[in-house]
């Protein structure tokens, strides 16, 4: 559980880095949308300086509106200075769009002590979010008023103007980030659904063993009593009845202790201890019963104590579930147990003389419910529970596992822990 959250947390850390550097690219693509309309409003600017340095149609219009001067024309004054600037605000929007300039903006014409001469058909307003690009004119109308004259153009809040510039950069980041973050979402959802589910189903589940329990434990208490009551030819079917019960209540523990495991909760004490007499136990019980079934086992003990770090319970369990893996799956089977040091390592090694394993069956084989093909092992009895225990064990005890085998030459099944000193 504690690794799932350290996923989620790179998970969520990656997304808002990702928003961070994404922020970041934008910032700049502005900063440089900024600097390109700098630049075109500095040559926009030059071309109507140029423009208006010369007497001209539009020129001369302005000149009469701006001196009151109607010898020339038969319209009132009102109607020359009406003309004049949606002239000139016709001619600054042509030469602005020249320059990739399509935004809204208002001017005003005017002379140094801001005496007013003409202003744009939208009267400009001065508000804190403006820019303001003054264009000193030369020539024929400064001349003409015998006064410094500046054409000032006024630009209202730009940033929308630069981001609609960025839109091949901001909308496919805009869609691609929302995508990002529904597939976040649906998948964080979906992992704590599934959270849910699973701990709804492990409660469940160690409810429903710990009620089998107790009548496992009568029916094991009944057979005792039958056995010293029922007749010699009836022995047999009590012996059975004890092993099924065996067989259950193993099973039975199995499960409560995976159940254990991904709660997250950790069954396992381990301390310093000598291995040698838990070997040595399990070695001769599979001898006895190697007697008694009929196969062939082989142990290989070392003569010096096996002192490692361990939970002894659960490492005798890893141990009987590979011995009884090695026994099920061979029809003659040929048990080999080895335990043997190398360096600081100690390592438990169980061979059979199985059918072995393809190389996909071999990285499947600790998966959890996994087992073998149909075809395989239909006369297996199981859940596919003990191999991954076995590999919670091994973790808990900070060990590792190693696999040989191949198709029709057996499994070898190796555990390794390292040694400690008294």
């Amino acid at each position: 559980m504690n690794k799932r959250k350290l996923y989620i947390a790179v998970l969520v850390v990656s997304v808002v880095g990702l928003f961070v550097v994404q922020y970041q690219y934008l910032n700049i693509g502005l900063n440089l949308a900024k600097v390109q309309f700098q630049r075109n409003i500095g040559q926009a600017a030059q071309i109507i300086k140029e423009d208006l340095s010369t007497q001209n149609q539009l020129t001369f219009l302005i000149g009469q509106a701006i001196t009151l001067d109607e010898r020339y024309f038969t319209l009132s004054m009102d109607s020359i200075q009406d003309a004049s600037r949606h002239f000139l605000n016709d001619f600054i929007t042509y030469r602005l769009t020249e320059k990739g300039i399509d935004t809204d903006f208002t001017y005003r014409l005017s002379t140094k002590d801001s005496t007013d001469y003409l202003t744009s058909p939208d009267p400009p307003t001065l508000a804190p979010d403006q820019s303001q690009y003054p264009i000193e004119l030369r020539g024929y109308l400064p001349e003409l008023m015998n006064k410094q004259l500046i054409l000032e153009l006024r630009f209202t809040d730009l940033t929308p103007y630069f981001l609609f510039q960025l839109n091949g950069l901001t909308i496919p980041t805009l869609i691609f980030l929302c995508g990002m973050l529904f597939v976040i979402v649906w998948v964080l959802r979906s992992f704590y659904w599934q959270s849910r589910v699973i701990t709804t189903t492990n409660d469940f589940i160690n409810n429903l063993t710990h009620e089998l329990k107790t009548p496992v434990f009568s029916i094991g208490l009944a057979t005792k009593i039958l056995e010293k009551k029922v007749p010699e030819s009836e022995q047999g079917v009590v012996a059975l009845i004890q092993t099924e019960t065996e067989r259950l209540k193993t099973h039975i523990e199995k499960v409560l202790e995976l159940s254990t495991l991904e709660s997250g909760k950790s069954p396992y004490q381990l301390d310093i201890v000598d291995l040698l007499p838990v070997v040595e136990q399990l070695a001769k019980r599979y001898e006895d019963l190697a007697r008694l079934e009929g196969f062939v086992f082989n142990a290989a003990l070392p003569q010096e104590p096996i002192m490692v770090k361990a939970d002894v319970h659960h490492w005798q369990n890893a141990l009987n579930n590979l011995f009884d893996n090695a026994k099920t799956y061979a029809s003659d089977p040929v048990i080999d147990f080895v335990v043997s040091r190398e360096g600081d390592q100690w390592q438990f090694a169980i061979g059979d003389n199985g059918p072995g394993m393809t190389k996909s069956q071999k990285d499947l084989m600790f998966e959890k419910y996994y087992r073998a093909a149909a075809s395989e092992s239909h006369h297996i009895k199981g859940y596919g529970l003990g191999l991954n225990f076995v590999q919670h064990i091994v973790k808990a005890h900070h060990g590792q596992i190693n696999v040989t085998t191949a198709l029709g030459q057996g499994t070898t099944v190796s555990l390794t822990l390292r040694g400690h000193d008294a």
